[in-house]
């Protein structure tokens, strides 16, 4: 009898010893799966924040490509557009030209007061009164290597063209290329804006040029594309 109730002891003892060990394996599991879990979450936390990061727009920019490295056109459009204008009807003709597109970014953006065109104190107006004023570009980093057609885009300010589009040409080399200046306004042409930028660039073939109104659809513009041709 106390046989039997040794061996029972003893097998007793071994379950409990195995449903321990199983029990201590199943805690070490669970314990490595939440590790797993939150080092996963963690890192979707992290790629999350890089893609966050990765998307925030740069102060003063816009969704425009400003890329104009090693893409094989002939044919590129840079401007500049205070309030959307100009750019919509830059990305028309870049679309119809099948050209690279650049848009110049002052390097202190212009706020609604420094438009007011009635207001004598108003930062533009202050601009448009002395010629020799040269805004500084933020970002004035296209290279015009490898083209041969540039369209330059500008708003009319007081009847020229901004005195940050001085800064521009007179910043760069356009021997050898045609130069076709457009702009945008409420009902003022182009006048002797694009002249006065050729004057300045002191290089290139500039065309006459042509003020082009804020819906002009592409076909529009194919024409006046051709019409210069």
């Amino acid at each position: 009898m106390k046989k039997v109730i040794i061996s029972l002891a003893a097998v007793f003892c071994m379950f409990s010893f195995t449903a321990c060990g199983n029990a201590g394996k199943s805690s070490s599991a669970k314990n490595e799966t939440v590790k797993q879990d939150t080092h996963t979450e963690r890192s979707d936390e992290q790629n999350e924040d890089k893609r966050s990061d990765e998307d925030k727009a740069v102060p003063g920019q816009t969704e425009t490509d400003n890329t104009n490295e090693s893409s094989n056109k002939d044919t590129i459009v840079v401007y500049f557009s205070a309030t959307g204008t100009t750019k919509g009807v830059a990305e028309r003709i870049a679309s119809v030209t099948n050209a690279d597109i650049f848009e110049l970014i002052p390097d202190e953006p212009y706020s609604d007061a420094d438009l007011d065109w009635n207001d004598k104190n108003s930062r533009t107006t202050i601009e448009m009164n002395d010629p020799d004023v040269r805004p500084a570009i933020a970002n004035d980093t296209v290279d015009l290597n490898g083209y041969s057609i540039v369209y330059i885009g500008y708003p009319i300010w007081w009847g020229d063209a901004p005195r940050m589009m001085s800064t521009f040409v007179e910043a760069h080399d356009f021997d050898g290329k045609t130069v076709i200046p457009f702009c945008t306004s409420g009902g003022s042409g182009i006048g002797r804006s694009g002249s006065n930028l050729a004057s300045q660039a002191g290089s290139g073939n500039w065309l006459a040029g042509d003020r082009l109104d804020a819906d002009i659809s592409e076909n529009e513009i194919q024409d006046w594309v051709n019409d210069m041709n």
